[in-house]
């Protein structure tokens, strides 16, 4: 490919003149029901638009099931990230829209995986586009797209298996997931934590002769609230390490019998600071101060994709935090300013995202920048403005100038 450079405010044109078609394809992509482990439909319906488009020099699905594209040969990869699994509907009857239809309303599309985050993937295939039509990837240089499976279920496995089983680095990934159309730099890390307390169980009527361990892990719980409470770690940018009891079960012989197990499952998110370690010693404190032996273990993922793949991990994903300088700030900033003639402020993500396993784990650079608020994430209101599409298209198309060390033509 040549270096040309092309004038922003051309890209924003096409793009704009596109903002319909988009809409289509993602109204199309939403009526395709996909969660974590069926995303087959999806994956296909993406191929379809992509061997449409007649730009990519390779179109590929790797045995995990993400559905990759390339343009040019180049040593110098960059990468823009979207996955294209969703969350469950939910009770139905709380939607004003039907989840599955792809409703256009006030220049909004709603439905489910709409904002979260179906709604980059057309601005990314348009970008491809763009980039190939004005030549805007340097001769050295090549630009895959990663259409994912399995984020929601698993932030980041997918990339895992890109870097560890396909053996691609890029240099570089712009992470599509909701940014409200804002630079996002970093995000807090997760892990998934197990508590299990053990009892005695006997006859309901006579529960003195027991030991319940219901009664045992609710001292655990009211434990882990003032965890919380009292505060963990704190970060000015990232935001506080959080922690929270999002599951509760136990075991018992029956119904009138006193518990004999008792579980929970805790959601902790991970500040700058925090260590998988100082985690699991706080937890385990917690157990202390109740005065209840327990087992506190990090938690395995190990479930299918939807090529029946099980690629096993454990559930603990690093906080990641670029630096405002980085190169990959940095070039994002100069194509907003490129586009928008106006600084833009630089944030960071609340919730998590497939950047815990690309920046977090494997440490390849990367920034945010994609369609539809955080807000609308999971929630019956998943939806994303249409003229988010267009800014995306834009921008995915003029990041590589700005990030190879081109200066688009001001004229």
């Amino acid at each position: 490919m040549s270096n040309g450079v092309l004038n922003p405010a051309v890209l924003l044109k096409r793009a704009a003149r596109e903002k319909n078609a988009m809409v289509k394809l993602l109204r199309d992509l939403v009526r395709i029901p996909g969660e974590s482990g069926m995303e087959g439909p999806v994956i296909g319906r993406i191929c379809e638009e992509l061997d449409r488009s007649g730009v990519f020099d390779r179109v590929w699905v790797d045995p995990f099931g993400n559905l990759l594209a390339q343009i040019g040969r180049g040593k110098r990869l960059l990468a823009i990230d979207a996955h294209v699994d969703t969350v469950g509907v939910g009770d139905r009857s709380q939607w004003k829209h039907d989840p599955y239809e792809g409703k256009v309303s006030k220049a909004m599309v709603y439905g489910r995986g709409a904002g979260d985050q179906r709604g980059a993937v057309p601005p990314m295939i348009l970008a491809a586009r763009m980039i190939r039509e004005h030549a805007l990837l340097p001769s050295d240089a090549s630009l895959l797209l990663t259409f994912t499976v399995c984020e929601e279920d698993c932030d980041g496995l997918c990339w895992q298996y890109i870097v560890r089983e396909d053996k691609i680095r890029p240099e570089c990934v712009i992470v599509t997931d909701s940014t409200d159309c804002r630079i996002l730099r970093g995000q807090r890390g997760r892990m998934e934590i197990g508590v299990t307390v053990r009892g005695r169980s006997c006859h309901g009527s006579m529960p003195h002769k027991g030991d319940n361990a219901v009664y045992k892990i609710s001292r655990v719980v009211q434990g882990i609230e003032r965890l919380n409470e009292r505060g963990l770690r704190k970060d000015p940018f990232l935001g506080n390490g959080t922690i929270t009891v999002t599951y509760v079960d136990c075991k018992t012989p029956s119904l009138c019998a006193v518990p004999d197990q008792a579980y929970i499952h805790l959601d902790r998110r991970l500040t700058t600071g925090d260590t998988k370690a100082s985690a699991l010693r706080e937890v385990r404190g917690v157990l202390k101060q109740a005065g209840v032996a327990g087992e506190v273990r990090v938690l395995r993922y190990a479930k299918p994709t939807h090529t029946g793949l099980v690629f096993e991990t454990e559930s603990f994903f690093p906080t990641w935090c670029a630096s405002p300088d980085a190169p990959q700030v940095r070039a994002a900033v100069r194509t907003y300013e490129s586009l928008w003639r106006k600084k833009p402020r630089v944030g960071r993500w609340t919730f998590s995202t497939n950047g815990v396993a690309i920046a977090g784990m494997h440490k390849i650079p990367t920034v945010g920048f994609g369609p539809a608020p955080e807000s609308v994430a999971h929630t019956v209101n998943d939806s994303v403005p249409a003229e988010h599409l267009v800014k995306c298209a834009a921008f995915y198309a003029a990041f590589p100038s700005a990030y190879f060390g081109r200066v688009a033509r001001s004229s």
